[in-house]
């Protein structure tokens, strides 16, 4: 690991001179798989929980900015985000807790208004959270077993969007109720319990296409750009990625919004500093963007990152999305135990990070 310093030195030099001088932040990002199988060290439910908790102190510990957990409904994964949240937010100090994401269509916006503000204030005004439309599902219209059916002529997205603007005026304070005269001897309108100040800059919407990401800016909601793009053009992901952080800043400037907004990104990032590593991972060290079909639609899925530190440093300073984002959220095998994944943590805040910007939290 000795050549590591010196060619980093030089990548960071030239990220100097090419990136945009915006201060980094990284993340980690699990989606909380469990198995009872052979190899698994999360095999139940109550293991994905535990350990995620574990990991977001272990991740503050080596300077890590955020912890973030995918949130899908039905599958073995994290789906109940806010007692999770919570916990974390409880445990730990200074990183930042949120979601990449929450699918908005299984939501009643006011009880998230609630729980949402609740986690906040626990944690002292760290959660950045992310929602979205969510993504294709095994399930068959699991939203409608939920209880939520899109009103006739509309779409699972506009459910979803509509719900996200809900949500985010019950979160600013907005009246969303009126009192019982009766009771009250007055009659006025009633927002959502406890609030937390801030909460409203600290929503991301998750967006998959162009449009989306615009829409998202012109409602002055942060971004979070997915680890797929439904809009091929035969580009690297990372330009088009890029492309779609671009068409964003151009719209939030447009709506003459009075902050700038966050815009992070995923990368799988696997450095391989030990035989174990290349044991797990060394098949995937000439990986390539993925293009397929999804939900009929032709897209184009982002690459793995694996090999010797030095290498993926290089090659993630010359990443065009990772340049435009300011905060990168590095997905982990969560499958393979806290302190696998601690130390994953740690050689990309040694070894790689700091080649795209990013210094450890003081």
């Amino acid at each position: 690991m000795a050549g590591c310093l010196s060619i980093r030195g030089g990548i960071l030099e030239a990220y100097g001179r090419l990136g945009d001088g915006v201060k980094k932040k990284i993340g980690f990002l699990s989606f909380g798989f469990w198995r009872d199988v052979n190899g698994s060290q999360t095999r139940s439910g109550a293991d994905a929980l535990l350990q995620t908790i574990d990991l977001a102190q272990a991740a503050e510990d080596v300077g890590v900015d955020g912890a973030f957990v995918r949130v899908h409904h039905f599958e073995r994964q994290l789906a109940s985000p806010f007692p999770l949240l919570s916990a974390i937010g409880a445990r730990t100090s200074r990183i930042e807790i949120g979601t990449g994401v929450i699918d908005m269509r299984y939501e009643n916006p006011f009880y998230m208004a609630e729980e949402a503000a609740a986690a906040d204030l626990i944690s002292g005004g760290r959660l950045q959270l992310g929602v979205s439309r969510g993504s294709p599902e095994s399930v068959l219209r699991g939203a409608e077993v939920f209880g939520y059916v899109p009103p006739e002529g509309t779409t699972a997205a506009d459910l979803a969007r509509n719900k996200t603007e809900i949500f985010l005026a019950a979160i600013d304070g907005a009246a969303v109720a009126q009192t019982d005269p009766a009771r009250t001897g007055v009659s006025g309108g009633l927002a959502i319990s406890p609030q937390s100040p801030g909460l409203r800059e600290r929503i991301w919407w998750g967006a998959g296409q162009f449009a989306t990401a615009r829409w998202a800016a012109e409602i002055g909601m942060n971004l979070q750009s997915s680890t797929l793009l439904s809009e091929e053009t035969g580009q690297p992901f990372d330009q088009l990625q890029a492309e779609q952080i671009r068409q964003f800043r151009e719209a939030w400037r447009e709506n003459g919004h009075d902050r700038e907004p966050r815009i992070s990104i995923s990368r799988s990032v696997l450095p391989i500093t030990e035989e174990i590593d290349r044991i797990y991972f060394g098949d995937q060290e000439q990986d390539e963007d993925q293009v397929g079909l999804l939900e009929g639609v032709r897209s184009r899925f982002g690459r793995t990152y694996a090999g010797e530190p030095d290498r993926i440093a290089e090659e993630l300073a010359q990443d065009e999305a990772v340049r435009e984002a300011d905060t990168i959220l590095f997905t982990v095998p969560n499958q393979l135990g806290v302190e696998y994944n601690a130390r994953i943590l740690e050689s990309i805040a040694k070894y790689v990070a700091p080649a795209i910007g990013w210094e450890p939290a003081k």
